[in-house]
């Protein structure tokens, strides 16, 4: 029987390893036991509450009196805000055995502030495939990824969105309108050019990517083409390794025009010929301006092309109202869209 020689070195990082795979799963055992408790507390304090004759006042003096003894006894951790929150949680999942072990109460927490249970589903399901840690969950809440998605799917796709997370299957998958880059830290209003939001973003690359979507990888910045002995520059390169393709990005500051669209099929064409490889799927081209026109957008080769897009983006998070206003316009364009086609 041959012994294997590890050497001092390569037995430490396998230690490491195994202590550190041990620590993780302890962690998250813990984690797990940590959420049952609270569900189960939850539980205790729902049913309670509805042997209550009143049930508002009941609950009310059953959180307080709770919250005074437990804390009494057990320190942190019960305040009448927890215990709400707790009780929330069994009312928001009643059911035991959908609760995943892979999310933390913090995770939790921040899924019980969603109101309508389709997005909740959304963001749980999103969690669990992308491995949002809090700040990362936090973020796409507040940037309202649900709606923002759902403004570009049919009934279908938006349920699907609720069951399963965003599922990449073409280029629309990938594409929202509008994206969000608060974390750029640019007034709406400040005078910025094109290349302050593109070093921004390299700087802010890691939540670019997570605004981006899925699969995203970065490739390249100002990524230069020569033909004919003249140089062209593409803003930022990456590739998508659920697509298998190239997306090409170009930032523009103010209207979109027939020139913004021209140049990125030009840039899409030029790497569809001399970039790509034979197993790869077209390119995609994404221009992201500041202000777009969307009678720009029906006249020109976009929609033409099923690989360029045009997607405005704000400095700031939008508004519940705002995008509610973005999904009774879309209605409203698919319903005239219906009457002309019959």
């Amino acid at each position: 029987m041959k012994i294997k020689v590890l050497g001092v070195d390569n037995c430490i990082k396998e230690i490491q390893q195994i202590l550190e795979n041990a620590r993780s799963n302890a962690y998250r055992a813990v984690n797990f036991e940590m959420v049952k408790a609270y569900w189960e507390i939850g539980k205790v304090i729902v049913e309670e509450e509805q042997k209550g004759e009143k049930r508002a006042e009941y609950g009310l003096a059953l959180i307080n009196d709770l919250s005074v003894k437990l804390t009494k006894e057990y320190g942190k951790g019960f305040t009448e805000r927890n215990l709400r929150n707790m009780r929330a949680f069994y009312d928001s999942f009643p059911k035991w055995h959908a609760l995943r072990a892979e999310l933390t109460w913090t995770h939790y927490r921040l899924l019980l502030k969603i109101e309508t249970e389709s997005a909740r589903h959304f963001y749980l399901n999103e969690t669990i495939n992308s491995n949002w840690s809090t700040r990362e969950l936090d973020r796409q809440i507040n940037s309202l990824l649900y709606e923002r998605l759902a403004l570009s799917k049919d009934k279908k796709g938006v349920l699907e969105l609720a069951e399963r997370g965003q599922i990449v299957k073409n280029p629309e998958d990938l594409i929202k309108d509008p994206y969000v880059l608060e974390f750029l830290n640019l007034k709406e209003n400040s005078k910025f050019q094109e290349k302050d939001v593109e070093s921004l973003l390299i700087y802010n690359l890691k939540q670019f990517l997570l605004e981006l979507g899925k699969g995203f990888s970065f490739v390249s910045r100002q990524k230069r083409i020569t033909v004919d002995g003249d140089h062209y520059y593409i803003d930022l390169v990456f590739y998508n390794y659920y697509l298998k393709c190239f997306v090409l990005i170009d930032l523009k500051i103010g209207k979109l025009t027939h020139k913004d669209i021209g140049q990125m099929d030009f840039y899409v064409r030029y790497f569809e010929k001399e970039v790509k490889h034979s197993d790869d799927y077209p390119t995609i081209g994404l221009i992201l301006c500041s202000d777009k026109s969307k009678t720009m957008v029906k006249y020109t080769l976009l929609n033409d092309s099923n690989q360029i897009f045009a997607s405005k983006y704000k400095l700031y998070l939008p508004t519940e109202k705002e995008l509610k206003e973005e999904i009774e316009k879309k209605r409203e364009q698919i319903k005239i869209s219906k009457k002309l086609g019959d």
